[in-house]
């Protein structure tokens, strides 16, 4: 566990600060610096670029931590590595042909209710093509155990630049149509950076020759754009519904605010996901099951302790942090609530995906995938006519507890190992006590304040009686 714990550390510091930036441009510079409609159009666009995402890496990020190990000389990884650099180009080149002859079509689409998404078609595009590459990048350098830098390219260079741009439209350096532009130039150079990173740890000699594996890595890298879209279609469909769907863009934005704050209880399972994944397909290639059963059980016990942390910290302290946003941000309890109890469900399930994305059964669980990605979508259109961004929260609750079901019980079935414990079950009764003697009650002093003093005596609290149960090591 020492590589996990280290690098996993590393990367969860990096997170946090990553987290802290987005914290401030999400609830401070773009309420007061941007309209609430393009703050709203923000969201939009990053949400779709992020659904697109999967299509253009073409799953090519998944093929090479799962297939990297596999290979054995310098001549079959090269030509691996050459694969996943151009594989990708099988979706985009098309995609931009399509997208150059059918953009007003395209543009009616996605701007039904919010005509100011029509000029930013192309943006989206550009936008998802660099996440992938970026991804793909990041993936290179993890199958070499190097996974630092890239969770900071990941986490903090982005949001750092982001926050820059911000106080530039601020100050009337960049008006907002050029603040758009320059949020996908951000994109572009973060890709950038994260392959020359990569090509430092490991730099490609291109072998175009033929791969021994070569029908299983392209069935693999096709199903994962499946699980991709899935994945990304539970993580953001809601965001790109209500953009769709209810006539003020600005709801993205409110919305926007709400799920940051729930989607701070994932930080942890993002920091470990890092190192997890190479490690994960590393035992189940070597028919490891103790190493890997031993992982999932600590990585499940360890993540649910530090996201159930977290969720006291959110939920105890949300009605203080609204006192400090603006008063249209602050009406988002429930969505708050709702989604962080699925992140948290999330977080408890250890390294579960890796499990199932890097073992042979990955076919059947994107088949789980697929039919609750249409489900989501579908509780989507029932909820959010009826409750608005609420109904929205609400079918991504059942969705990804739906979704999060199955694979606990798919792992069980097939591989006879669960991520849960009696420590587990302490942990959320701890954070029920918890919950119940601090909710109504509140320090008499400034917001800020009134957080920390809080926060502080919950965390002692908490993680004294962790401790004292002797709940995780």
């Amino acid at each position: 566990m020492g590589i996990v714990l280290n690098q996993s550390f590393k990367n969860t510091i990096s997170t946090y600060l990553g987290f802290g930036v987005g914290a401030i441009n999400t609830l401070f510079l773009y309420t007061n610096f941007l309209t609430d409609e393009y703050y709203g159009l923000v969201a939009f666009l990053l949400s779709a670029a992020n659904i697109m995402m999967p299509f253009t890496a073409f799953g090519v990020h998944n093929a090479i931590i799962k297939f990297y190990s596999s290979f054995k000389s310098k001549t079959s990884i090269n030509s691996f590595l050459t694969l996943m650099l151009f594989l990708p180009l099988v979706f985009i080149i098309p995609a931009a042909f399509i997208g150059y002859f059918s953009y007003e079509t395209i543009g009616v689409l996605l701007s039904g209710e919010n005509p100011i998404v029509k000029d930013y078609v192309w943006h989206i595009f550009i936008i998802a093509i660099a996440m992938a590459y970026f991804e793909i990048f990041f993936a290179w350098s993890k199958v070499q155990m190097q996974t630092v830098f890239g969770n900071v390219m990941k986490e903090i260079f982005h949001r750092v630049c982001i926050m820059v741009l911000l106080f530039a439209v601020y100050l009337n350096w960049l008006t907002v149509e050029q603040f758009i532009m320059a949020l996908v130039g951000v994109y572009v150079l973060r890709m950038l950076i994260m392959k020359l990173y990569a090509y430092s740890v490991r730099f490609p000699k291109f072998k175009f020759q033929g791969i021994e594996k070569l029908s299983a890595i392209l069935k693999y890298s096709g199903l994962m754009i499946i699980a991709g879209s899935v994945a990304m279609l539970i993580l953001d469909i809601d965001k790109f519904m209500i953009g769709l769907m209810i006539e003020d863009i600005e709801q993205v934005a409110y919305y926007s605010v709400a799920i940051f704050i729930a989607t701070v209880i994932a930080v942890p399972q993002r920091s470990m996901h890092q190192i997890m994944m190479p490690l994960t397909a590393k035992y189940l290639n070597e028919n490891n099951k103790l190493a890997l059963e031993d992982l999932y059980k600590r990585s499940s016990v360890s993540l649910l302790v530090i996201s159930g942390f977290i969720f006291l910290l959110i939920v105890l302290n949300i009605n203080q942090l609204y006192k400090m946003l603006p008063e249209e941000f602050t009406g988002g309890f429930f969505i708050i609530l709702i989604v962080s109890l699925a992140k948290l469900y999330d977080n408890s399930l250890g390294n579960n995906n890796a499990i199932l994305f890097n073992s042979d059964y990955y076919r059947m669980v994107l088949f789980f995938g697929v039919v609750l990605a249409i489900i989501a979508i579908i509780l989507n259109f029932v909820f959010i006519p009826i409750y608005g961004i609420e109904g929205s929260a609400f079918a991504t609750f059942l969705a990804v507890a739906i979704y999060n079901t199955i694979k606990v019980l798919f792992v069980k079935l097939k591989f006879n190992m669960q991520p849960f414990s009696l420590e587990s079950l302490k942990v959320i009764l701890i954070m029920a006590l918890i919950s119940i003697a601090f909710y109504f009650w509140e320090f008499p002093f400034y917001p800020i304040l009134n957080i920390t003093l809080k926060s502080l005596l919950v965390g002692f609290i908490y993680f004294a009686l962790v401790y004292k149960l002797d709940i995780s090591k």
